[in-house]
Parts: structure tokens; sequence; C-alpha cells
């Protein structure tokens, strides 16, 4: 998309049983810490169905406390990765997990509308580096052509953590009254705790680069490291090397960054609304748990198709570009409709195109970063990409007090899906001649030989 298509590997290829192995030892537990900070980061969603009417939220201020925690997150999330880049996955983790834990856990404390905006906005500083370091992680790990599927089994954990998060956070709701608490003060109590006792799992369990990994042997790590330093030499032939400072200003990088934007409004507009509007079928709040798990469950299996398809054609633009029409078609029938199945299928719609959406668009931005400047830009456009998580709630929770009907807002997040879809379709393959330019501004005139 960015650059032209990376030359082949196929003399170096790996052994699929070598790939197999890794994603074996680290997809299934990083799935596991992503379920968790996901979950941490969404529960506001049921614990609004009584902590709004018991701290004196409206739909605006609710809007605002749900989108706040990407201010935070925008602050802290280049300086997070860089850090991240430099002490190692391993243990800066492990430090965002305790950190974000505890935050999660003190939500319980909130009293009023404004603790409530503070612990939000404390929570996104305290996560901020951990999916951009995740990415940028898993580039150490697998060469450009497998990221697509990876990416996908990654994001499984968004609807693990609705399918299997919905039936309990509502269910934890029912615990009001034990120990003198709201039943939303022990949802956060209960789901900071797992952040928390994982960090200190993750410091012995992962690794942060195939070479320390003692759990390969020896040919086993050599193999590996000769892949991924071919591969990164590989993207640089392709794409010219790209310094942090050059990261940070590349037009493409900028682009995606507000694609992300687009996309992410659309996410967290639905993710933090989804229980309310479902609420509107007039169910109980432990049946909004199971309806809610029931479009993501949807969602995981075909996302699982789709990627590997992207990954086989080698394709990502409209990989990326139809499941963001989806979502748009999805919000558009929700919000049009008003009859409760079809509303309710257009949600389903919408959770297929988002969750085929996000790991698609991951697989983008790696084919023009590498090393330092993979950590600095990915966190750039993750930063930037999530004060969308601000502007969809926001807007949908605006446009629910105008209303009385969070599903018209819906209408917002469709206008802005149109746009990022046309965005990346007209995101042309940059040119030779163009990225020589690029790269003798960045590095100056190659030198002449004799």
């Amino acid at each position: 998309m960015s650059c032209p298509s990376v030359p082949s590997q196929d003399s170096l290829a790996e052994p699929p049983e070598l790939l197999s192995k890794v994603t074996r030892r680290l997809v299934p537990f990083l799935i596991l810490l992503y379920f968790v900070a996901y979950l941490d980061r969404v529960n506001v969603g049921f614990a609004a169905l009584i902590m709004n009417k018991d701290l004196g939220i409206t739909p605006y201020l609710y809007g605002w406390g749900a989108g706040i925690f990407f201010f935070g997150y925008f602050l802290f999330e280049i300086p997070s990765n860089l850090a991240l880049a430099r002490f190692g996955a391993r243990v800066w983790i492990a430090r965002i997990m305790i950190t974000w834990g505890v935050i999660s856990s003190a939500m319980a404390l909130a009293r009023g509308p404004a603790s409530f905006l503070v612990f939000r906005f404390l929570l996104g500083l305290a996560e901020a580096g951990f999916f951009p370091g995740i990415v940028y992680y898993l580039t150490n790990w697998y060469p450009a052509r497998e990221r697509a599927r990876v990416m996908a089994l990654f994001y499984l954990a968004i609807p693990l953590s609705i399918i299997i998060g919905a039936p309990v956070s509502s269910s934890l709701l029912g615990l009001h009254g034990l120990a003198g608490l709201r039943g939303w003060q022990w949802l956060f109590i209960l789901e900071g705790l797992p952040a928390i006792l994982l960090a200190f799992v993750a410091l012995r369990y992962l690794t942060d680069r195939p070479e320390q990994a003692t759990w390969l042997s020896p040919d086993e790590r050599r193999m590996l490291s000769e892949i991924m330093r071919a591969d990164k030499a590989l993207s640089e032939r392709a794409c010219g090397h790209m310094t942090l400072r050059d990261a940070f200003s590349h037009p493409r990088v900028l682009l995606l960054a507000l694609i992300f934007f687009l996309v992410v409004m659309g996410v967290y507009g639905l993710g933090f609304w989804l229980p309310q509007i479902i609420k509107r079928f007039g169910v109980s709040d432990l049946a909004v748990g199971f309806l809610t798990a029931i479009p993501y469950l949807i969602a995981a299996l075909v996302q699982v198709f789709w990627c590997r398809h992207s990954d086989a054609q080698g394709e990502r633009r409209w990989h990326f570009a139809i499941p963001c029409l989806l979502m748009a078609g999805g919000f558009t029938m929700s919000a049009l409709s008003h009859s409760p199945y079809i509303s309710f299928a257009g949600l389903i719609l919408s959770a297929i195109g988002l969750m085929c959406a996000q790991p698609m668009f991951w697989t983008m931005p790696s084919t023009i970063l590498t090393g330092t400047a993979a950590a600095g830009g990915i966190a750039l456009i993750n930063s930037i990409g999530n004060l969308g998580g601000f502007a969809g709630p926001y807007l949908v929770g605006w446009v629910a007090q105008v209303t009385k009907n969070p599903a018209v807002g819906l209408i917002v997040l469709t206008v802005a899906l149109l746009i990022a879809s046309g965005l990346v379709l007209a995101m042309r393959p940059e040119t030779v001649g163009e990225r020589r330019r690029r790269v003798t501004a960045a590095t100056g005139p190659a030198p002449k030989t004799s």
C-alpha cells in the first residue's frame, strides 16, 4: 500500500513448524493479556447501567468519561513505546499492567462525575503503550507476510473479552450490597485484579527477541534471527530506511493515523454504547451481557477467515476498506430501524466489520516502518488514532442526550467510516522515484563512485 511489494523471501522461507512453535508459545498469552486490557477499558459500559444513576452522570458526561481515557493514552503513548523499545517488552509490559490494574480497581472509589473523569483519564495514562507495544513486539517475531494472520489471532482477545466478559460483567452487577459496596464497584475491583497478577507472570514468561528464546533450540534461534534480519533488510530495500524523525513527519504515517482515528471512532462508539443500545430492547441487565456477546462471537469466526484470505492474496487495502463499509452499513441499519431484530442484525454486521478492519489496519504501518522508527511510528499512529476513542463516544453521547436515543448517534460513526474507507482506497503505492527522493532528502545524496 505504502511502498512497492516486498521482494519474495522464498529462499529464506521459514519452516512452518518454527513459526507454529512461536505462535503456540506467545500468542495465547498475549491474547490473555489483551483480553484483560480490553475488558478493563470497556467494562465501564456495563458499570454505566447502574453507576450513572448512582453518581449523577448524564449521557453527555458519560460520553466524556468514556472518551477522556484516550487523552491520557495520547499523552503517554509515544514515550511509553520508546521506553519499551529501550528496556524490553517483558519489563515494560509488566509495568504497564500493574499500573492499569491498580487504577482500574480504584475506579470503585469514584464518588461523582468529577472523580469518574479523573480516574478514566488516569487509566488512559496507565495503559498507554500496551497495544502498540504488543504490535511492535510481534514485528520482532514474525516476518511481514505472516502478520495479518497473527494480528487476527491476537485480535481474538476483543470478541473473547465481550463473549466472556460481557456476561461476567453483567453478573458482577448482581453483587450489589456485598460488604456494603455497589455492584459496579465490585465490577471494577474484581476485573482490575487479573492485570496485576498477570504482570508478574509476564515478567517470567515473555522473551524480548528470538536470540534470547531458551524455549527454542539453538538452531531455531539462529534460523529465526536470520529470517527477521532478512525481513527487515528487505523492507528497508523496498521502502527505504526510515529514522524516528522521518516516522513522525512522513505523510503516509500521518494519513494512516487519520484513517485509524476514524476507525476508532466506530470501534469505541459501538463498544461503549452497545450495552445501552441493547438495553433499549427491554431486556434485563443479565440478558444485555449475553446479547452483547452474540455479535462478537459471529465476528470472531469471520475475522480469522478474512485475515487468512488477505495473507493468501497479498492484498491489504480492499481487505481493510470492505469491513469499514460493512461497519458503516450496520450502523445505518441500527440507527434507522425501529425493529429490535433489524437493529440487532445491524449491530452484528458492525461487529464483523470492526473485527475484520482492525487487524488488517495494523499490517499496513509495518510495510514502511522498522526498528526504532516502528516503535515510535506505531505509537504515533495509535495515539493519534485513539483520540477517536474520545470523539466517537462523545459524539454518540451528545446525540443521545439531544435525541434521547443513543442508536441515532451511530449515523455520525457511519460518516467517519465511509471517509476512512475512501482514504485508504485513494492511497496509491509510493513510486520508485518518490521513494528515492524521500530517502535522499532524509540521508543526503549517495556518494559518487569512480
